[in-house]
């Protein structure tokens, strides 16, 4: 490994994860030290470090530059290691550089060994090589859960009524309507031969209510909690959520996730990461006498993403007189559907600066209704 100019006065530590062992490569920024250990084993994590430091020659008190994937594991491992006094990154696992061989040999090892010389070569000033992702708090982390769990609910409830209504067709049945009064008049319905439904068949939709009837009940709930939290907000989040929907066009939903999951917590330099933590950033192809426009990156948050264009939509109805429904129509409106589905992205992605710009410093986009 090369020796970098600042990987030799620390260790560096890269650590495979895996849910039974932790797979840690230490290095002084020329030799590396293998060593497996049970998973969340910290005691033995502290030890296996120590006596790495003595085989590989350096001072017990020099610092640990630990990293690790971003994935199932979360943040409590970086939590946990700068409790203890060691520094710790949190990589993007798709900003890794690989070997683009079609065949490629691939292990825990190998991997553990990669990620730890590309540390060496972060230490030493190469920033670039990957792309390191910023630990929210506990507290912050913890705002995330109401509309991540609201999302998997609805999900779960589509996916019960596509089911009733899946074993309906196959016996000739069409429903017409809600469902809400199903559970009383299942009995009366026949199926396409005029012969009433099967027993079993009945049960299985009636444990599909209930099973319904349940998610229902704990969507309204989160919707209640959503509801009082944007009445009193108490974070910052909150607030910023009120703000955002005093703009006309920004509902309720729209202001609750980019204030929870963008503008909340997450700190922006310029318009560019803001865009581009989006995925809204655009994917030039440039090589030789090729020149493709590959679409947008598609590398950020898709909930934001998928928010975005919503409220692109929404904006263009609600906010006709605002400069940025102008600069769509003037370029996209007259085009046909498949020039109006760029113009909307290239709308989302300059809406969402400019509802970073209001938050963040108070500025009103041009032309925009406020409440």
């Amino acid at each position: 490994m090369t020796t970098t100019p600042h990987s030799e006065d620390k260790i560096l530590v890269a650590m495979e994860l895996s849910n039974d062992k932790w797979l840690m490569a230490y290095s002084n920024g020329e030799k590396i030290r293998r060593k497996s250990i049970d998973a969340r084993d910290r005691s033995r994590f502290m030890q296996e470090l120590k006596l790495a430091k003595e085989k590989l020659g350096m001072d017990p008190g020099v610092p640990a530059l630990c990293c690790y994937e971003a994935g199932r594991d979360g943040f409590w491992i970086c939590r946990w290691l700068k409790q203890v006094g060691l520094e710790c990154l949190v990589i993007d696992p798709a900003s890794i550089e690989v070997n683009r061989r079609k065949r490629r040999a691939k292990t825990d090892r190998l991997d553990a060994e990669a990620m730890v010389r590309l540390l060496g070569r972060y230490a030493g000033g190469d920033t670039k090589i990957w792309a390191v992702v910023r630990v929210p708090s506990e507290k912050q982390e913890d705002e995330l859960r109401l509309h991540r769990e609201m999302e998997r609910l609805k999900k779960e409830r589509t996916g019960h009524l596509n089911r009733i209504k899946a074993l309906f067709i196959l016996h000739g049945v069409k429903l017409s309507g809600t469902l809400t009064k199903l559970s009383k008049t299942l009995d009366g319905l026949q199926c396409w031969n005029k012969k009433p439904l099967a027993e079993e068949l009945k049960e299985e939709v009636r444990r599909e209510l209930e099973r319904l009837r349940l998610v229902g009940e704990q969507i309204k709930l989160l919707e209640k909690n959503k509801a009082e939290a944007l009445k009193n907000p108490r974070t910052n989040a909150e607030h910023q959520a009120q703000d955002l929907m005093r703009l006309h066009g920004v509902g309720e939903v729209s202001a609750w996730v980019l204030s929870k999951e963008f503008f909340g917590w997450r700190e922006f330099k310029n318009r560019r990461e803001v865009a581009a933590l989006a995925g809204l950033t655009p994917t030039p192809y440039n090589s030789g006498g090729s020149s493709v426009e590959q679409g947008i990156s598609k590398a950020g948050n898709r909930r934001i993403r998928r928010v975005m264009i919503e409220l692109a939509w929404s904006w263009l109805r609600f906010q006709p007189d605002s400069a940025l429904t102008n600069w769509f129509v003037d370029r996209y409106a007259k085009g046909g559907k498949r020039a109006r589905r760029i113009g909307i992205v290239a709308v989302a992605r300059k809406l969402l600066v400019a509802l970073w710009k209001y938050v963040e410093f108070g500025e009103v986009p041009e032309g925009a209704i406020v409440r």
